[in-house]
């Protein structure tokens, strides 16, 4: 019986451990193979030629907030600069930049933040934040199939990793 008890459990955290893959966290962008939809055959699918180091680069105005606007800019050969302004109040800005390689790096205008940038899919990045040393933060910032709106999850925890709470804010593209 205990034999038996073992092989359902390492089955049942094998599985788990295969399905906590970043590709099973996000859906595929359209066009990447899994899933493609109903009556959508290989040669029905769209390439999705996203660049995720550089789709974003611009300015990104927040939907219900006038007062949070991000952009994006090249940082390096491969990296990305974001800024978070607030029109009123420009002393209130901070920024970094990210290789999209998931190190931590310095929060400009943020004292003992750290903040690091990883790469899901050609639509989807994941930010760690860290305060102090401790995670604290994570969003998953997509973009939408037109690359005009940016959809943030933000996903808040407490220092022993537990999540406190989930917020949505959206970003639309500012025309040029």
């Amino acid at each position: 019986m205990r034999i038996r008890s073992l092989l359902v459990c390492t089955t049942i955290f094998a599985a788990a451990l295969f399905t906590a893959s970043p590709y099973f966290s996000q859906a595929p962008a359209q066009g990447q193979g899994r899933g493609q939809g109903r009556g959508q055959g290989k040669a029905e699918a769209k390439a999705d030629n996203t660049d995720p180091r550089t789709a974003r680069f611009g300015v990104w105005d927040n939907s219900t907030n006038p007062n949070n606007v991000m952009t994006y800019e090249l940082y390096d050969k491969n990296g990305s600069k974001l800024t978070v302004s607030n029109p009123t109040n420009p002393a209130s800005d901070w920024s970094y930049v990210t290789l999209f390689d998931g190190v931590f790096r310095p929060v400009t205008g943020q004292q003992g933040a750290e903040t690091a940038v990883e790469i899901i899919n050609s639509k989807s990045i994941r930010i760690y934040n860290k305060r102090d040393g401790v995670v604290n933060q994570v969003v998953i910032n997509t973009l939408s199939e037109d690359n005009n709106t940016i959809s943030n999850e933000y996903i808040r925890m407490d220092k022993d990793g537990k999540i406190t709470g989930v917020t949505h804010v959206t970003y639309n593209r500012r025309k040029k």
